[in-house]
């Protein structure tokens, strides 16, 4: 198996050379690192993880750590870190810290103090039991992906403006008497839900709606959804004729218990969601596009920058949402707003 010496011998460099340009730490010219690199592929030369990680001092690793791994966002971001790291050969070792279990205290109180990261991706995590403050205290850089904090790099979309954008979907149509769905105080998601419903009731007394702004707090799921949709519309004579779930899940399961209960979508009820889950384009939901793989590729990015330069301040990337018109939201029928 070939060595560094060899891909060195190749390239017409010395080792410490070789070794720099193959593990992008110190200074190395462009045309000198293609061709190492060059060398590397042709005598298929694989780097040791524990050599690289004795000349660079760091562990070619980086931590990821969210609630979830089966849900459609996380499985999303995770592909995108998944793929970026692959492309730099760097390692990925995954926390699957689900709220509420005593595997997550391990993780936070024991796994996660060792360090054996360069860096952190925390998807997910709520500014709850000071759990990114803890993670600060490790000493490595952490970027968050969703959450709030001004101790770490966030990548989010932002939460007000598609509540707001998707709100505001509705009233240009027609649509008065519009309800939120989804989103409790005690939720895992309380910020991102928080933001979501600020930035409906923004819409709403922006368009001198007001007096229409309810909120049926559910589970952010879609069982969830759809129980707090048969509450909402199980009554003809307050029910709404339009409906903006706090994200896809919760719309989607609104869209169900409207089925269930013989009201039309979109004749008889528009519903808007927030993601633009998996499911989707499945029930024709118009939604605001959020692309958790391109925030999952960002915060790489972020993160790998922050390992170089540990010095650099954190920063905020708030990706921009769109929204997708499907066959859920038309104008309101005369009769539908009047409940008869």
């Amino acid at each position: 198996m070939a060595g560094i010496a060899d891909v060195a011998a190749r390239a017409g460099v010395s080792k410490a050379t070789a070794s720099r340009a193959l593990s992008g730490s110190g200074y190395v010219s462009d045309v000198t690192r293609t061709r190492v690199r060059h060398a590397a592929d042709e005598l298929g030369y694989v780097p040791s993880t524990s050599a690289v990680s004795l000349a660079t001092g760091r562990t070619q690793n980086i931590g990821v750590v969210m609630p979830y791994v089966n849900r459609w966002f996380f499985a999303e971001v995770l592909e995108g870190i998944q793929q970026s790291l692959l492309e730099r050969g760097l390692d990925l070792t995954l926390y699957d810290a689900k709220p509420g279990t005593e595997g997550r205290a391990r993780i936070f109180d024991d796994f996660l103090a060792r360090g054996r990261f360069d860096g952190l991706i925390a998807v997910g995590l709520e500014p709850v039991d000071h759990e990114l403050e803890r993670l600060t205290r490790i000493g490595r850089p952490i970027v968050s992906i969703v959450g709030a904090s001004s101790d770490t790099s966030v990548i989010a979309v932002d939460d007000d403006y598609a509540a707001r954008r998707a709100t505001e979907h509705l009233i240009a149509l027609g649509h008065r008497d519009i309800a939120f769905v989804g989103g409790a105080p005690e939720s895992h998601w309380a910020h991102v839900d928080q933001e979501r419903l600020a930035g409906y009731r923004h819409a709403m007394r922006e368009a001198g709606l007001a007096e229409y702004v309810r909120h049926a707090h559910s589970e952010v799921t879609m069982p969830g959804g759809y129980a707090a949709a048969v509450d909402l519309l199980g009554d003809a004579r307050r029910r709404p004729t339009a409906i903006v779930g706090v994200c896809d899940e919760v719309a989607i399961g609104a869209i169900i218990a409207s089925r269930r209960l013989g009201i039309q979508v979109p004749f008889a009820l528009s519903v808007v969601g927030i993601d633009d889950h998996e499911f989707a384009d499945m029930f024709a939901l118009t939604t605001l596009q959020q692309l958790p793989r391109e925030q999952g590729i960002a915060a790489v990015e972020v993160l790998l920058a922050e390992v170089a330069d540990p010095e650099r301040a954190p920063t905020t990337l708030r990706i921009p949402s769109r929204l997708v018109v499907r066959n859920s939201t038309a104008a309101p029928l005369a009769s539908a707003s009047t409940g008869e």
